[in-house]
């Protein structure tokens, strides 16, 4: 019971609250950091495609692994926690904002511009397009690390809990998020819900500004306390499951609004790790 402990926090149940949305949400994320892997390397040869995607899993693994090891380093500076509250704000707002812009392009298909991309820019007349689009890859797979640590630290400060989430996330690229691709075929709006539960723990993190410089403030405390943590929680839980509860019943929000072109540029990237 001790290790139960140890592992989840002195509220076990809690604890695997968390450990539950962190497995939804690290899923979700990498499915959809596989689909923008896949539309990196959809411009190379199909010989050398398979190549590039085996590095960019291969560079996911080992950052996630990176960061397994920094997260406890991580959660103890404090200003990290807003900074990376702005950065998953930014995430979310950016997610929308293509959707919106790719709404009034009469539905457009989104894809990363690698052409516009500094990294790309400068290396691919030194080392080739296969190369170029190798680092742009790893630059990704940097920032898809960053999203996992800032997105299990959202949830708690308890540092196993936030291993386990990490941990998660790198178990999710290879195994959990194939399941999540057949899902997001069917219901498509979960990727829209992942990046609002995305703002949600970007809110909370940036809180911890507040938190940092008013610590006895009633809010500070109920921020600081487990509580505000199930809360998180409770409302990632259901956020997901009532859409798709409300969608099976009265097909509201509607199955199937776009065509899964995403899901299968994921679930052909995930087949190749």
């Amino acid at each position: 019971m001790d290790f139960l402990h140890t592992l989840l926090g002195e509220d076990i149940k809690a604890g695997l609250l968390i450990v539950l949305n962190l497995i939804v949400i690290e899923s979700l994320l990498s499915v959809d950091n596989a689909a923008v892997l896949a539309t990196m390397v959809i411009d190379l040869p199909k010989e050398q495609r398979s190549r590039a995607l085996r590095y960019g899993i291969i560079g996911a693994y080992v950052l996630r692994g990176v960061c397994l090891f920094l997260a406890a380093w991580l959660v103890k500076i404090w200003w990290l926690k807003p900074l990376g509250g702005l950065y998953l704000l930014y995430l979310a707002f950016d997610y929308f904002k293509g959707k919106l812009a790719k709404k009034h392009a009469d539905g457009g298909d989104e894809s990363v511009d690698k052409n516009k991309n500094w990294l790309y820019k400068s290396t691919v007349g030194l080392i080739g397009t296969f190369w170029a689009t190798v680092a742009l890859v790893e630059l990704m797979d940097l920032a898809f690390s960053i999203d996992n640590v800032f997105a299990a630290v959202a949830f708690t400060d308890h540092v196993f809990l936030i291993y386990t989430g990490v941990f998660i996330g790198i178990l999710a690229m290879r195994f959990v998020a194939q399941a999540f691709v057949k899902l997001m075929e069917k219901f498509t709006f979960l990727e829209t819900v992942a990046f609002m539960v995305i703002g949600v723990l970007g809110i909370k993190l940036t809180a911890s500004l507040y938190v940092h410089f008013f610590p006895e403030a009633g809010f500070s405390k109920f921020m600081e306390g487990e509580t505000a943590d199930i809360a998180v929680s409770i409302f990632t839980v259901a956020v997901f499951i009532i859409p798709v509860i409300t969608s099976i019943l009265f097909n509201f929000p509607k199955k199937n609004i776009i065509k899964p072109e995403i899901a299968e540029e994921a679930e052909s990237v995930l087949d190749k790790s």
